[in-house]
């Protein structure tokens, strides 16, 4: 009998790539997304997919009663500025919406395993020179990276007290085939439809703010090799949280002239004032996944993002050609 993941979110941008990969390695996948933000496009033909809330007591009985392996919870309000406006709402699907499941898994009493997409970014702060290590100390600005902390200090409780197999992975700035630019890290796309439109990309400050790009296969990679991997003993809030990403500080002038040479296109760059609040530098060290999870990034910044314009050049030549037919 093949093993079973629930993936919360899977029909969004880092879900639905999560789904192709347990797919791919021969799982059963079921796919639970209320559509909030994901799209039924990005959802695998060969997955089951149940259409509802984290927050639902139906998300509760689903998760009780699948009995499955492994749970990657993707399920979330991803806008940073949301977050900021309305931070109950936030709280309400990011914090209440896990408890709802990980309650679920308690009651269950099937060994699920539950991989939680962290960040990285939002939540070590500005305070330590990157690339940051696991141990770092934890000062997220916004609700949104507040949120995220909180989950973690759940799961280690949850793992701690009731004896639950969790592990958190901290993402960088996740990009890829599609990734929506209204994401945390949405620069790539709102890049890739500007170039596409032959308008100018906009730039917020200098520019030589810095972050950690990792590729959406390699994230969906790392989630499965966290689904296999034998992981170290519970204990305190860092001892099963893995930073993925590359450990490689790139600027968003340097991202802008790497999308510009891939896509052959001459748009120019605006420059902007600078957003309040924005972290000067990011990136994150991954020794630590590399040696306990057997995971490193494949996928090259150059080649990463041809893929993703590339992507984007296809949907809108496909809808043009949907349109005219």
């Amino acid at each position: 009998m093949a093993n079973s993941v629930l993936v919360t979110g899977g029909a969004g941008f880092i879900g639905s790539h999560v789904a192709d990969r347990f797919l791919a390695e021969g799982w059963e996948v079921t796919i639970l997304d209320d559509l909030s933000s994901g799209r039924e496009e990005n959802i695998p033909s060969a997955a089951r997919f149940v259409r509802g809330c984290i927050t639902s007591p139906d998300a509760a009985t689903l998760v009780r009663d699948g009995k499955f392996d492994v749970m990657c919870h993707l399920a979330a309000q991803i806008d940073v500025r949301r977050s900021v406006l309305d931070p109950v709402y936030d709280a309400t699907r990011n914090i209440l919406g896990t408890l709802n499941l990980m309650e679920a898994v308690r009651t269950g009493g099937h060994p699920t395993r539950t991989i939680f997409s962290s960040t990285g970014g939002a939540l070590y702060g500005d305070f330590d020179p990157p690339p940051s290590t696991e141990s770092f100390a934890k000062d997220p600005e916004a609700p949104y990276g507040i949120a995220k902390l909180s989950v973690e200090y759940y799961l280690a409780y949850y793992g701690r007290v009731h004896g639950l197999d969790t592990v958190a992975l901290r993402y960088g700035n996740v990009y890829g085939p599609r990734q929506d630019p209204h994401g945390e890290a949405g620069v790539v796309a709102i890049f890739c439809n500007r170039l596409l439109d032959g308008r100018a990309l906009t730039v917020f400050g200098n520019g030589e703010q810095t972050r950690d790009y990792v590729y959406a296969g390699d994230v969906a990679g790392a989630n499965f090799a966290a689904a296999t991997a034998t992981l170290p003993p519970r204990g305190r809030l860092d001892a099963r949280a893995f930073n993925i990403g590359t450990g490689i500080e790139t600027s968003v002038n340097t991202l802008a002239e790497t999308l510009r040479t891939v896509s052959g296109a001459t748009a120019p760059i605006d420059y902007a004032p600078a957003r309040a609040g924005e972290l000067a530098r990011s990136a994150l060290q991954t020794d630590k996944a590399r040696t306990v999870l057997g995971w490193s990034p494949k996928v090259p910044l150059s080649q990463g993002l041809t893929n993703t314009f590339t992507f984007f050049s296809d949907r809108r030549a496909r809808l043009a050609a949907e349109a005219k037919a």
